[in-house]
């Protein structure tokens, strides 16, 4: 009598531990990038150079820099605007990065994510 379910001559479960190890090295390379773009830092600005912010890959504000030509009592607003442009620009350079390291890496199992 013929069984039922199970594995048949092992092939699945070498597949599977293959499938496993793979994406253990996955996890692992992940780690490793996550904390590389975490240590950079991305840097943007804005009105022609009279601000300058920087960011860590970890999308935390570190600097900003004013020229003496950005700060104007009467046109706080324009100071304000050029502010979140280059955060802004900072932080999608983050994630442009993020995308570079880590886009293509759940398609490299081929499981097609």
């Amino acid at each position: 009598m013929a069984k039922r379910g199970g594995f048949s001559g092992g092939g699945m479960p070498g597949n599977m531990q293959n499938l496993l190890r793979q994406a253990q090295r996955m996890q692992s390379q992940m780690q490793e990038s996550k904390a590389k773009l975490e240590e950079q830092e991305f840097t943007a600005a804005a009105g022609g150079g009279a601000v300058k912010v920087t960011v860590s890959g970890a999308k935390v504000l570190k600097s900003i820099e004013l020229s003496q030509d950005a700060v104007d009592p009467e046109d706080v607003e324009t100071l304000q605007d050029m502010i979140l442009a280059a955060v802004n620009e900072a932080l999608r350079q983050v994630d442009a990065e993020s995308e570079k390291l880590f886009g293509g890496m759940a398609g490299g199992m081929g499981m097609g994510f």
